[in-house]
């Protein structure tokens, strides 16, 4: 069976700098995975690669078996939804009424929306606990409440892939805490969840697998337990592991091998 995504010697060049080379990893349908290291080194690249906002310099990107060329944007909108870190609303638009923007590359030509595109984005609130916000100004939301709009857009495109970028930026803890219960929920659901994080403590405790990229342009990828090795993760971050331990436990950072 093809991997829900994989890169193939992936490299990607901005300028004469690599962001990443030779990029090579697989992610298996249903797995929860984050994207690891400073900033930089190219997550938020990686993510768009994904959802075709950027093309890689070379190498390949295989969805499905299929090469990431021969997808059209409507296919991969329905394919991998991309939660961006920030979402500009310049109006005063209703929260039900951005949900229904996920909904736009399932309609047809000239098309407005049928009622089973209503019954997905009601969902899509419902999935996340927006129901009571429906009338509401995305302006007047939360920063907790705008996250999960967010991802109520990205859940109304039915996607099977679907990717955050700095999903828990400017949360406080007990919204943290919430909003990884609800990635879990939604994995278990069946959607493969793809992350970018900075705090190395909830990729312990909630991703099953990492990809951890370096500022030497590489990458390391494999269970969240062998990649978040304090050896290798003072090579990505560039410093030293007394430095870590203040973001991380020590537990976190144990290599469970024994040792």
């Amino acid at each position: 069976m093809p991997a829900v995504i994989e890169f193939r010697n992936v490299r990607f060049t901005h300028g004469e700098r690599a962001i990443f080379d030779d990029l090579n990893f697989r992610i298996e349908e249903r797995e929860m995975i984050a994207l690891v290291g400073p900033n930089g080194v190219g997550k938020t690249t990686l993510l768009k690669i994904v959802a075709g906002l950027l093309r890689p310099t070379s190498g390949t990107v295989l969805l499905q078996g299929r090469g990431l060329e021969s997808w059209s944007r409507r296919e991969l909108s329905c394919y991998a939804a991309l939660v961006p870190q920030h979402l500009d609303v310049p109006f005063a638009f209703q929260v039900e009424e951005i949900v229904a923007q996920g909904r736009v590359p399932h309609l047809r030509r000239f098309a407005g929306p049928s009622a089973r595109d209503f019954e997905v984005v009601e969902s899509a609130m419902q999935a996340v606990d927006i129901l009571g916000l429906r009338e509401r100004a995305y302006s007047d939301l939360s920063g907790g409440e705008r996250q999960r709009v967010k991802i109520a857009i990205g859940l109304a495109q039915q996607p099977k892939v679907m990717m955050l970028d700095e999903p828990t930026q400017h949360l406080d803890l007990g919204r943290q805490i919430e909003l990884m219960g609800l990635l879990r929920t939604l994995n278990d659901s069946g959607i493969t969840i793809i992350a970018a994080m900075h705090d190395l403590a909830l990729v312990r405790e909630n991703f099953s697998s990492v990809i951890l990229l370096t500022p030497e342009a590489v990458s390391i990828a494999g269970p969240a337990a062998e990649v978040l090795r304090p050896d290798l993760l003072e090579r990505a971050f560039l410093v030293d592991r007394s430095s870590l331990g203040r973001h991380v436990s020590a537990e976190s950072l144990s290599y469970e091998r024994g040792d």
